[in-house]
């Protein structure tokens, strides 16, 4: 282990994925997370994974990207994923059109697409909408949004991590220019926490922005929030998605023995106690009942709202906003040593942003140090309950 400490602000899935990296390479970590871990926006997400081809049409990095990760993530957390596959289809002739030029898209961004007749497709998945013009199969799957980041943390905190929960950020000093202590509170015991640091990791999700100006720093962000239904009963097995450019209700996700349906966007200033507005539901029910009718007619099992951190800022709904994340080093930006702000991405890219994010602080200290979460595999969830 090496003599440096790096204080990693967030305990979610970008959060867990950099305290794993970080600890792999030998740098002694510190998580401070001012709730439970994942009870920010991970815990409150679609739970897709990824394959890419929602963005191939806009955006063939992040596709790829997606694409990239999903395949990592099958080797080292198997278990916290169901490879069920996605079916995107084609509701109008508008959409109908799209199919040719979606498939290369996919194909151009490794995304293995290939479009099947109608058929087969409600043969596979005989609840969906009959009136299906044309279909396409993709390698989506779904994840489990609470075990896959509690694998990282597991891993991290079997290599000495210090995980603390319920210990909110208050404040972030500097000497010279560079960071140099973390201030906190630990909302369990009231007192306050303070945690030297050689360098700070800001994984704060849509909060991020507040974090840094806690060091004097600045970070563009977009807060896009998202509300999710589910209903009781698994109505497919596969995912579900419009066959069109990314919009609201547009994917229904099977998660165990829920169907969920998402999502909306719209830009909010407070990010904290977000919910679903009546209209955001009633619409993405209707939404549902055009990809698997008699969606709207299941027991409502609970709806959600979560903000999405966007890197950038965004006149409309964020929309315009790429998907694919941003790593700010502060130091170069802002004059703050040693602070590095994540953004951005997917649950789908956690490991790949941790490693982007670990790479910056190796070169900030010169160490030499690789990323090998590629293909190490992770703990067990339940052993960061054991390691307690």
């Amino acid at each position: 282990m090496n003599r440096f400490h790096v204080a990693v602000i967030g305990g979610g899935g970008t959060g867990a994925a950099t305290a794993w990296d970080l600890s792999r390479r030998g740098f002694r970590v510190t998580v401070l997370e001012r709730g439970e871990l994942t009870s920010g926006t991970t815990g409150r997400h679609h739970g897709q994974l990824h394959s890419g081809a929602r963005y191939a049409l806009a955006d063939r990095t992040i596709a790829r990207e997606c694409m990239v990760e999903t395949l990592i993530l099958r080797r080292i957390a198997a278990d916290c994923m169901e490879y069920n596959q996605g079916l995107f289809i084609a509701l109008d002739e508008a959409e109908a059109a799209l199919a040719a030029e979606f498939v290369d898209a996919c194909r151009g961004a490794g995304i293995g697409a290939v479009e099947i007749p109608v058929r087969r497709a409600l043969a596979m998945e005989g609840a969906v909408n009959p009136l299906v013009l044309k279909a396409v199969l993709v390698p989506d799957g779904t994840i489990d949004a609470y075990r896959l980041p509690m694998r990282f943390f597991a891993s991290a905190a079997a290599l000495g991590a210090d995980i603390r929960t319920f210990t909110e950020v208050v404040g972030i000093d500097r000497s010279r220019g560079a960071v140099t202590t973390v201030r906190a509170v630990d909302h369990r015991s009231g007192k306050p926490v303070s945690v030297s640091a050689d360098a700070v990791v800001n994984a704060a999700g849509p909060w991020a922005d507040r974090v840094a100006r806690l060091a004097g720093a600045e970070v563009a962000l977009t807060a896009a929030a998202g509300t999710m239904v589910a209903v009781e009963g698994r109505m497919t097995d596969m995912v579900v998605s419009r066959l069109r450019r990314p919009g609201d209700g547009d994917i229904l996700v099977p998660q165990r023995k829920l169907s969920i349906i998402g999502s909306t966007q719209r830009i909010v200033a407070d990010r904290d106690g977000l919910a679903p507005t009546e209209g955001e539901i009633a619409f993405l029910r209707s939404a549902a009942d055009n990809l698997v009718p008699g969606f709207s007619a299941r027991p409502v099992r609970a709806a959600w709202t979560a903000a999405r951190p966007l890197a950038g800022r965004s006149s409309d709904d964020g929309r315009s906003i790429s998907r694919d994340f941003v790593l700010i080093d502060h130091g170069k930006k802002d004059g703050v040593r040693g602070l590095f702000t994540m953004l951005g991405g997917k649950a789908t890219t956690l490991r790949a942003m941790a490693e982007t994010a670990s790479d910056a602080v190796d070169g900030y200290f010169g160490t030499g140090t690789r990323c090998g979460t590629a293909t190490a595999e992770l703990a067990p969830y339940a052993d960061y309950w054991r390691q307690r």
